[in-house]
């Protein structure tokens, strides 16, 4: 009998000891999963608050190109349409003074344009592929280069932020291209590449040393524009060559 209560005792001894055992893994089990769950919280917080600070900076950005355009079409355009205005109308011929009131009424509505677009509203009745087609045709009309544009896609369907952030993406392209390359022909393409849709902007200027660059703030900068929409960016470029750009989007592109 003694033994038996001696077994019977082990027996409850190592019952709790087990039950014990399996409480404290499910306690620690809990606790990691917590612990993880809270990194994960502020790893989407960190995500967020980065792609807030994007789109802030991006916005920024975007005006002060915007209004940088608007002050160089106030000083060579209008500028210049007003004092061909002012001239035409204080002369004593009828036909100079009619031409004079017709280019009044060709500043208005050049002013009533640039209105239009201090504010980043008017990007929401705007594609993503007009606004290329303007950004070229900008290059072409001042006979900076020959520019081209192509889409071999259906229309690009973006939210506004998604698209602020190409757009500023593409005017950065576009902006070092015109400082840096000196090129002869400026093309942008949207295609089809390994089940995603790329754009593409290629030009024929005197290119640069990759590996000389390719660490440049600009470049990383413009890279992690591209990671807070969920794409990717390629850029392939040598001396004497010429630069390519691939902005490669993810679904939302297609």
């Amino acid at each position: 009998m003694e033994n038996e209560g001696s077994g019977l005792f082990v027996i409850i001894l190592m019952g709790i000891f087990l039950m014990l055992l399996m409480v404290s893994f499910i306690v620690l089990m809990l606790l990691y999963h917590r612990q993880k769950q809270i990194k994960n919280q502020e790893k989407l917080k960190a995500i967020q608050t980065e792609y807030e600070k994007t789109m802030l900076n991006v916005e920024k950005e975007i005006r002060e190109e915007t209004l940088s355009f608007v002050g160089r079409e106030l000083h060579d355009n209008i500028g210049q349409l007003l004092s061909l205005a002012k001239m035409n109308l204080s002369s004593a011929k009828p036909e100079k003074v009619a031409n004079g009131k017709f280019m009044i009424n060709d500043i208005i509505r050049e002013v009533r344009g640039l209105s239009k677009i201090l504010n980043l509203e008017w990007l929401e009745g705007y594609s993503l592929e007009t606004f290329i087609q303007k950004e070229l045709d900008k290059l072409t009309h001042a006979e900076f280069c020959t520019t081209s544009f192509e889409s071999r896609v259906p229309e690009l369907m973006l939210n506004k932020d998604e698209k602020l952030i190409l757009i500023r993406i593409i005017q950065e392209c576009i902006n070092n291209a015109i400082k840096h390359a000196r090129p002869n022909h400026i093309s942008i393409t949207i295609h089809e590449q390994d089940q995603h849709t790329c754009i593409h902007l290629r030009d024929d200027g005197v290119g640069f040393d990759i590996q000389v660059r390719g660490d440049g703030s600009g470049l990383i900068n413009l890279k992690k524009r591209m990671e807070t929409i969920g794409g990717t960016l390629r850029i392939t470029s040598s001396v004497g060559n010429g630069t390519s750009i691939e902005l490669f989007l993810p679904k939302f592109g297609i």
